[in-house]
């Protein structure tokens, strides 16, 4: 499957959309879902079935039935569209390896695993095309909210050393994007660090203030910790920027950052089936990059919802990758679409997000001062654990969590549950929390009432 969507030519393409207004968007919008949805129909034999009762011809997204994850996910051979591709070889040869983050499977795809927020995590691969539009969508219209001489000009005089604080470990996709970028521009490598959130904080400190980054990349809540520890004194950096992902960047967060550093703050709204889904502008709202994806704000029964409203789940498209074609696929999320023109100028649809409402957790250490532990830094960990399908982590006191679990088909729970006992411990040791006692609840994980969705780390006590 070779590309045939170089990246001068979706530069340029992505331009001329942005000078012809609406229309020029609509109409490529318009265009490249025809081509997905009928190539969809031909190559790959679960959207051929799928598509059965569906007129030859109709690419009109409403009269597509939807597709969720855990269907994608039982379907997996069927879903991709190269027939060398089988998801347990792939798991076996390539996921199960960590040294081959950031390597193309075959050759050609770029393979990444999903966090997992709503359920079991999603196996996911991108085609060269695919990975050309995101790192386009990257580079050229994240332009928006960099337009300051000032931030280009401190750029220029300090350097470029990108700090990316994620999940260590695995094929997550920030994983991969960043070891990605490293293994193709070698001269990167050494400006670009990938730290695991999920180390003591203390040896994060220490290494940052080691390399001195200018632009941090990572979740909004590591990098408002980091803030903290930069107000009280043991961290002692200066990044001109800030872009942050993966969670709800809130009001607090936002201001906390910006006035230790101070530098720009830039949100980016993404996720492993839509990568370069949204950026902001120089204004700081989001704009869906509506070329190239489409997302739909839908209410619990699943209807369309008008811009201005809150939506129950959205539905995303990416209109780029063949070899595992996204269509009409529920990412689970609550957002409004905007019903004004930006005052940027940007013709491109503005979004706002209610992102992941997991809870930074926090306990004792021996010497009574507060641990803070990350929920996506313990979540990622329970995640990876063999035979967990879902969980969910409860603070419930100062010493107390409480495990939910829902374990994989043929998995022994009492196995499961040792296993989740001997990580999670090791892990808050290691962060420096002192007697914290693991309670397992035998009810399952319970989703949140109001939106549908899965919490999996959250505080009940206060």
């Amino acid at each position: 499957m070779s590309s045939a969507l170089h990246i001068p030519h979706i530069v340029l393409d992505s331009l001329r959309a942005e000078r012809g207004g609406n229309t020029g968007v609509e109409e490529r919008q318009e265009r490249r879902l025809r081509d997905l949805v009928a190539f969809a129909r031909t190559a790959s034999p679960y959207f051929r079935r799928r598509y059965a009762g569906v007129p030859t011809g109709v690419a009109e997204l409403n009269r597509l039935p939807p597709v969720t994850k855990s269907d994608l996910m039982a379907h997996f051979d069927e879903w991709v569209t190269d027939p060398a591709v089988t998801l347990d070889v792939l798991r076996r040869d390539f996921l199960a390896d960590s040294d081959r983050v950031g390597e193309r499977y075959l050759g050609r795809y770029h393979a990444m695993t999903t966090s997992g927020t709503t359920g079991e995590p999603a196996v996911l691969l991108h085609d060269q095309d695919s990975w050309n539009v995101m790192m386009v969508m990257l580079r050229l219209r994240i332009r928006w909210a960099l337009r300051s001489r000032k931030l280009v000009a401190a750029l220029a005089l300090r350097g470029f050393r990108v700090a990316a604080l994620f999940a260590g470990g695995g094929h997550l996709g920030a994983n991969v994007l960043v070891e990605s970028a490293r293994r193709s521009a070698p001269a990167l490598a050494r400006r670009i660090r990938l730290l695991s959130v999920q180390r003591p904080l203390a040896d994060l400190v220490a290494e940052l203030n080691d390399f001195q980054p200018t632009m941090l990349n990572g979740y909004p809540s590591a990098t408002a910790l980091l803030a903290r520890e930069q107000a009280e004194g043991r961290l002692r950096i200066s990044p001109v920027l800030a872009q942050v992902a993966g969670e709800h960047l809130t009001p607090a967060m936002h201001s906390l950052i910006e006035e230790v550093w101070p530098c720009r703050v830039i949100p980016s709204y993404a996720a492993s089936e839509v990568p370069g889904l949204a950026f902001p502008c120089k204004m700081g709202t989001l704009h869906v990059n509506a070329d190239w994806y489409v997302i739909e704000p839908i209410d619990e029964l699943g209807r369309p919802v008008p811009p201005g409203t809150t939506s129950h789940s959205a539905l995303v498209t990416n209109l780029a990758n063949r070899v595992q074609p996204v269509i009409r696929y529920d990412l689970g999320d609550r957002i409004r679409i905007g019903t004004e023109a930006c005052s940027c100028g940007s013709p491109l649809p503005t979004v706002t997000v209610q992102g992941r409402t997991d809870d930074v957790l926090t306990f004792d250490s021996a010497t009574g001062a507060a641990v803070t532990v990350l929920p996506l830094a313990i979540g990622a960990l329970v995640e990876g654990i063999a035979g967990v399908h879902r969980f969910q982590l409860i603070q419930t006191g100062r010493t107390e969590l409480t495990v939910r679990l829902e374990s994989q088909p043929g998995a022994e729970q009492a196995v499961v549950r040792t296993a989740i006992d001997q990580r999670v411990q090791q892990f808050l040791s290691e962060q420096g929390a002192v007697d914290v006692q693991l309670v397992h609840d035998a009810r399952p994980p319970e989703q949140q009432h109001h939106s549908g969705k899965l919490r999996h780390v959250y505080r009940a006590w206060h």
